[in-house]
């Protein structure tokens, strides 16, 4: 089997897409999983350099690295950049991973479970006076990066 060195994970609301290249940047890991089973299937590969989109990876994160991988967070307009073509899961992975990959890339710090508290409970006092559907979707996200 050939040693993955990069995964790229697009971490959207249920189902995340991983794409994971070798040495010689082909990719050898193209994978949907549940938001469950992303932490069953990890552990069995070695620690490696790990990255996701900023919005809702802040609990995955601190529990890869609790695994031992290196986990690193891109803002989402950065792995833009990098999309070959149409906008979907697997492309946004695909894009993850290429964009880790780049020397002078910039990551966001994954934060710690007291600061990612204390950023959501902003959050939610700004969404007072929003439309229903936003304030929902603020829900889902703030459940998402707490556990």
């Amino acid at each position: 089997m050939t040693k993955i060195i990069r995964i790229g994970m697009d971490t959207s609301k249920s189902v995340f897409v991983l794409h994971g290249v070798d040495a010689a940047e082909r990719p050898v890991l193209r994978k949907k999983l549940r938001r469950r089973q992303v932490l069953d299937f990890l552990p069995s590969w070695s620690p490696r350099r790990s990255a996701g989109g900023v919005r809702g990876s802040a609990l995955l994160a601190r529990e890869l690295r609790a695994l031992g991988h290196e986990v690193v967070l891109l803002p989402r307009n950065m792995s833009n950049r990098m999309l070959k073509r149409n906008k979907n899961d697997a492309a946004d992975a695909e894009a993850i991973c290429e964009a880790m990959s780049r020397p002078t890339m910039r990551f966001v710090p994954v934060k710690s479970a007291e600061q990612q508290s204390r950023a959501d409970a902003g959050g939610r006092a700004r969404a007072a006076g929003r439309p229903p559907h936003q304030i929902s979707n603020a829900i889902r996200g703030y459940a998402a990066s707490s556990g």
